[in-house]
């Protein structure tokens, strides 16, 4: 009888853990700041991110900045409506607001709000300190640390134009997906670096062999800005396997067309 309970158990568990790892979106769509443009949402605002998820997105991308005083921010340019965010308080910051009324979001907040469901993954971009590459790492280490803080790690992805924040990364978290976004690394280079892959401008896979190289180091691709018809048809030919997009809902129409 304890045998067969025990198999019971271990049958129910098995299920649950099989279902827990095939939870999110099936599908190669990441709402760059979110689904912002076509319902005039502030890009990387929480609304934005719910709108993502409205759409069963893969994944969202969203920004990540320090202020002075050390907290973390959403927002994808180094100014925040007119204040320098790294040389400006939070506090400093909250004195405006985006056009739907919402503050500037902390990661902190901004995390777990996405962690509310388990459909949309949530791409976390770490930008570039404009001050100095130490405060780039600085940055790099808060951010891994409030994601482990969190429990946040299943949600996550990581990705950033500095090279030496993904390895920084990858050294803290050896089992996270990371990205590099600059597109002057090799994918042999990516590979050996144990980067997850590589998410470059679309252009930048036109040139070389980058479908190719990507299934002989085993790395992903994500294409980013992709906005047009005709470079996500021929991004969808070439069977990428993200495409970052301002225009989800263009993504997922063509998709369906096929």
């Amino acid at each position: 009888m304890r045998f067969l309970y025990l198999l019971a158990f271990i049958t129910v568990y098995a299920s649950s853990a099989f279902a827990q790892k095939n939870t999110w979106n099936d599908n190669i769509v990441i709402a760059h700041r979110g689904a912002w443009k076509k319902n005039n949402l502030p890009e990387n605002s929480i609304a934005a991110l719910k709108q993502a998820i409205k759409l069963k997105c893969y994944g969202s991308e969203f920004d990540v900045h320090m202020t002075s005083d050390s907290i973390l921010v959403v927002n994808h340019d180094p100014e925040f409506l007119g204040i320098k965010i790294e040389t400006s308080t939070y506090d400093e910051l909250l004195q405006k607001s985006l056009s739907n009324g919402e503050k500037i979001p902390t990661l902190s907040n901004y995390l777990k709000a996405g962690m509310k469901q388990k459909k949309t993954k949530l791409i976390l971009e770490i930008k570039p300190s404009v001050i100095s590459p130490e405060r780039t790492l600085a940055l790099t280490e808060k951010v891994v640390a409030m994601v482990t803080k969190l429990k946040a790690d299943k949600w996550i992805e990581y990705i950033s134009f500095s090279y030496d924040a993904t390895k920084k990364v990858v050294e803290l978290k050896p089992q996270a997906k990371v990205y590099y976004l600059k597109g002057d690394v090799s994918a042999e280079q990516l590979a050996a670096d144990k980067l997850y892959g590589a998410d470059y401008h679309f252009s930048v896979f036109k040139k070389g062999d980058w479908f190719a190289d990507a299934k002989k180091y085993k790395l992903h691709l994500n294409a980013w800005t992709v906005n047009k018809e005709e470079d996500m048809n021929w991004l969808l030919d070439n069977k990428v396997d993200f495409i970052t997009t301002n225009e989800p809902e263009l993504l997922f129409e063509l998709i369906g067309k096929r």
